[in-house]
């Protein structure tokens, strides 16, 4: 037997004859050459492993037959070794800033400017005029003043760099304010407690979960007290036995006592969805008229752009923000800038906004034109395949990343349902795919929401699905 193996084992070609492969040779053309001697070598390890391990099934294998399987096998390794990590997926999960899918799509129009403008150098800190060095974020400073009627603001890598920041420059040393009914918790263990202690400020609660008045905050101030710190939770709401102090009340009372109101409003969005009827979500424009001398926010969930942290507020305090050494650690690149700036500029007209930010246009789309895209969808992926059942019936999407908290849109889902295979195994399938899709598994039933596809994504979706039902249907 160990003979046996010992011959089988012989016929594995070297790795350098397969290097000098006509096919391996082709490939070198395009790939690295350490990660086709890596591809290769793997696939012969593998090869060698279920030699050793079915010896008597294989013992009349050529060494022809190695040598192509061992390149097929090289092939797929390389092929993964060269793929984008960071690459194109579909996202029919319905959740519109879905995190591990990178939360919001940026407008076309960003990364356009991104591809034209920032393809070789640009226009980063330096001023024409002058050549003199210039300030990075003047031109996101300029948008926001004329979006929000802020005096002044800035931008960070996002919007927990922004809410330690402000938190460290107007009060190292000192203590903050906050109701209890605020000291959230987000995705990834993001505790504002352990931001508020890692920005070197002391947390004073008052109020209880459920309710804080005006009466409890200025119970707590005295001569340490810096700022009083509101946090919309965005991510939970609070409802029945309730009360919250409005932040003009807010504004009203720090003022008379010197203190500063910071305000951070989490999602950020620059147009009032109420009008579309949601519920309502305090807007960056409500924040700057009520007084707040500090509004922070994301600026890749309401609205829209690339993942940031949005510092709103007084010039004294903004500038102040830009000297505190914290500015350069969490200091933003080109391309955030870049992309936001282009988010920015479609808010100044909110009808194109709204059509033309991925995350708003989806958050708008119609009932009845989800479900005539379900319909499509379902037709599709069951027409001539026995075994494969897709419906279409009533569900709900959400916003995600903790934006629209217990807000449901209601939608279209296609529900598909094959014979011999799990949801859990077609949705692995989909997930493997060449351009990957993500579903949701729900009761035995794979459920694909149309609300957040992209232009493009309903033809690859639907290829993608068939392949994958189609393996155990043939």
């Amino acid at each position: 037997m160990a003979e046996s193996k010992q011959n089988l084992l012989a016929r594995i070609p070297a790795v350098d004859l397969l290097l000098h492969d006509a096919a391996a040779e082709d490939w070198a053309v395009e790939a690295p050459r350490r990660i086709l001697v890596d591809s290769i070598r793997r696939a012969v390890e593998q090869t060698r492993q279920r030699l050793l391990q079915s010896a008597d099934e294989m013992h009349d294998t050529s060494e022809d037959t190695l040598r192509q399987a061992i390149l097929s096998e090289a092939k797929q390794h390389l092929r993964a070794a060269l793929r984008p990590g960071y690459r194109k997926v579909i996202n029919a999960t319905g959740i519109i800033l879905h995190t591990a899918l990178g939360r919001a799509p940026l407008p076309r129009q960003a990364i356009h400017q991104i591809a034209t403008e920032l393809s070789g150098y640009s226009l980063l800190q330096a001023d024409p005029a002058t050549g003199q060095r210039s300030r990075r974020d003047q031109r996101i400073e300029e948008l926001l003043h004329e979006l929000t009627g802020a005096e002044a603001a800035t931008v960070v890598n996002n919007n927990a760099a922004a809410t330690a920041i402000v938190l460290n420059t107007v009060a190292a040393g000192r203590e903050v304010i906050v109701s209890r009914g605020q000291l959230v918790e987000i995705g990834g263990s993001f505790r504002l407690p352990d931001v508020m202690a890692a920005a070197g400020v002391k947390l004073v609660e008052v109020g209880t979960t459920n309710k804080t008045h005006l009466r409890d905050y200025e119970r707590a101030i005295n001569e340490n007290t810096a700022a009083i710190l509101r946090v919309h939770p965005s991510n939970y709401k609070i409802v029945g036995f309730t009360a919250e102090t409005p932040l003009q009340e807010l504004v009203a009372l720090a003022h008379r006592r010197s203190l500063t109101v910071i305000d951070d409003v989490g999602a950020g969005p620059l147009v009032d969805f109420s009008q579309f009827g949601f519920q309502p979500e305090p807007t960056l424009a409500e924040s700057v008229a009520a007084g707040a001398d500090l509004i922070t926010c994301s600026a890749d969930k309401m609205i829209g752009g690339p993942q940031g942290g949005i510092v709103l507020g007084q010039t004294r305090w903004i500038e102040a923000i830009r000297r505190n050494p914290l500015a350069r650690i969490v200091r933003v690149d080109k391309l955030t800038l870049a992309a936001l700036e282009a988010t920015l500029l479609l808010f100044l007209d909110q009808t194109r906004a709204l059509a033309e930010v991925p995350t708003l246009r989806m958050l708008c789309r119609s009932l009845a034109e989800i479900d005539s895209q379900a319909d499509r969808i379902a037709t599709a992926a069951a027409s001539g395949l026995p075994g494969i059942t897709a419906t279409v019936i009533d569900g709900f999407s959400e916003m995600g990343s903790g934006s629209l908290p217990a807000q449901e849109l209601p939608t279209r889902l296609v529900a598909i349902e094959t014979v011999g295979v799990e949801a859990g195994e077609v949705a692995r399938r989909l997930r493997l795919a060449e351009t990957p899709v993500f579903a949701r598994v729900h009761r035995g039933q794979l459920l694909l929401d149309p609300r957040t596809l992209l232009d493009g994504d309903e033809e690859i979706l639907i290829a993608v699905l068939r392949t994958a039902v189609a393996v155990e249907s043939d």
